[in-house]
């Protein structure tokens, strides 16, 4: 399970990469946190949220994975338009699908400050 989960996980990180959100195994009613978004729920919701952004990334370097059950915590650095911003996620997974996704990262270079 492991590995799979893990898969899913890089699956998502590549769909941004190639600015392609169909890539991405999501839930349905996937929940989200975002420092930017906040709370909100809903596979279209995040699809939306994330169509704002995907045009700005560059790049993506994945550092590590840890997995525990079906959870799975990235550390990776998304290479912007507004520098690179290091961020940590954690995510879900449920039959092959992401189900919640905390990220954190600090909002300021995209929000200009």
């Amino acid at each position: 399970m492991k590995e799979e989960n893990i898969k899913v996980v890089e699956d998502y990180l590549n769909a941004l990469k190639q600015r392609d959100l169909s890539f991405a195994a999501v839930a349905g009613d996937i929940y989200f946190e975002d420092p930017i978004a906040e709370k909100h729920r809903g596979a279209e919701n995040l699809r939306a949220f994330l169509s704002g952004f995907v045009s700005a990334i560059n790049g993506i370097e994945v550092y590590s994975h840890v997995c525990e059950g079906e959870y799975v915590v990235s550390h990776f650095a998304v290479d912007t338009v507004f520098g690179i911003i290091p961020t940590l996620e954690k995510f879900r997974i449920v039959n092959g699908e992401i189900t919640e996704i905390y990220a954190f990262y600090d909002p300021r270079p995209v929000l200009g400050g």
